[in-house]
């Protein structure tokens, strides 16, 4: 018969600007699409973020911290500064009747919005959970059990979770543990390194 519930399951394809973030839900743990687009301005005095989804004041203050942090490295990535001033960036999250909240999709907006910035698509098998600060550290977050069970349902075969949950991984079911690569992060670079598809020589311009 029918699925008697609906759940999320990981892309088929890397895809440039679609991360998969882990959230919880009423329900428990759940994959999260967060996507990310570059357009023209729209306004002639430069480019502004917007965030889409029926998202709250918590989530959306991330978005913000995560361009801060794009913007100070845009160098390094091989991102021309120009492009703050030219274009807007649109972050959106589907399932728009499903309002969303809490700190823990930061890195994951920040990896839609590099990804749609560089061209660079995002690893579908990885999905990631964690705060972002200005200067890019990953912070802890709640629920990991949950979310870790989510990933693993859902087909990722990575999980990239704030090193500071460490100690949490212990409350995780071994199966879980057995069948997906967890990595623990303490930096956004590190998760760029981890979830961007990217061939050739380092990600991050010397």
């Amino acid at each position: 018969g029918p699925e008697a519930f609906k759940y999320g399951k990981a892309e088929t394809e890397n895809a440039i600007g679609v991360t998969n973030g882990l959230a919880v839900t009423a329900a428990g743990g759940d994959l999260l699409t967060v996507e990310a687009a570059v357009v023209p301005a729209s306004d002639r005095n430069g480019g502004v973020l917007r965030i889409t989804g029926l998202i709250q004041k918590v989530m959306e203050e991330s978005g913000y911290a995560a361009l801060t942090y794009i913007r100070a490295k845009a160098e390094s990535l091989g991102i021309d500064p120009i492009i703050f001033k030219e274009s807007d960036i649109h972050v959106h999250i589907p399932e728009g009747a499903i309002p969303k909240d809490g700190p823990s999709a930061g890195i994951t907006m920040a990896t839609s919005m590099v990804s749609a910035l560089t061209r660079i698509p995002v690893r579908a098998d990885v999905a990631m959970t964690g705060e972002i600060t200005l200067q890019g550290r990953v912070l802890p977050i709640g629920g990991l059990k949950q979310k870790l069970i989510a990933a693993h349902r859902g087909g990722i075969k990575t999980a990239l979770i704030p090193e500071e949950n460490s100690k949490d991984l212990e409350d995780v079911p071994a199966v879980v543990k057995k069948h997906m690569r967890i990595v623990p992060v303490a930096h956004m670079d590190q998760v760029l390194k981890e979830a961007l598809a990217y061939k050739g020589k380092d990600l991050f311009r010397k």
